[in-house]
């Protein structure tokens, strides 16, 4: 039998111990994208998976996300981390976005089509260009334009660092958590 596990957190050693041992188990962390078939998976099987049962937990998860693998669990802790909590990073931003719209002028729910639209667009050209995300934001970054203005505030605020914070809790909590499920009490 195979066990695909979508628990973050929880460990697939301490499954495969829940099970009796000897369970083909894919530990997976998929992302709340997937309810639209537009999901991103980290996947990782135990040495107990066949490659007929990685084929199979690929097809399966494969019909709402993107599959990525990892070989080494811990790293389904960074999955979690980066696309399992993402969605709910880019919903801040979206509903930031729409806040400062609104604190602008626009009424709310012209702020937060055209922040959601923005993303949506933002997203797509990311995934269908060539070119990496910061040479995408460098290409409509105009020298002493407003779009240099916000990256430089966001740059005075260290974003990048308050994003790599938030990255590093939701990874330390991820681990605490299958340390908490993983006790034998």
């Amino acid at each position: 039998p195979l066990m695909i596990s979508i628990a973050a957190g929880v460990r697939a050693t301490d499954i495969n111990r829940w099970l009796g041992g000897d369970t083909a188990i894919v530990r997976t962390m998929p992302n709340t994208p997937a309810l639209l078939g537009k999901g991103a998976t980290g996947m990782m099987a135990n040495e107990a998976v066949s490659d007929e049962q990685k084929a199979l937990s690929e097809q399966i998860l494969g019909a709402v996300s993107e599959c990525l693998w990892v070989e080494d669990e811990k790293m389904l802790d960074v999955v979690t981390a980066l696309s399992g909590s993402g969605p709910a990073y880019f919903f801040l931003m979206i509903e930031s976005m729409t806040k400062s719209g609104v604190a602008l002028g626009l009424d709310e729910k012209t702020a937060e089509q055209l922040s959601i639209q923005t993303a949506l667009g933002a997203s797509m050209m990311a995934s269908n260009s060539e070119n990496s995300a910061r040479e995408l934001r460098a290409k409509v970054t105009s020298p002493n334009g407003t779009t240099q203005a916000a990256i430089e505030s966001f740059q005075d605020q260290n974003f990048e660092m308050l994003v790599s914070h938030a990255m590093r809790a939701a990874f330390d909590r991820a681990r605490e958590m299958g340390t908490e499920l993983g006790d034998d009490d």
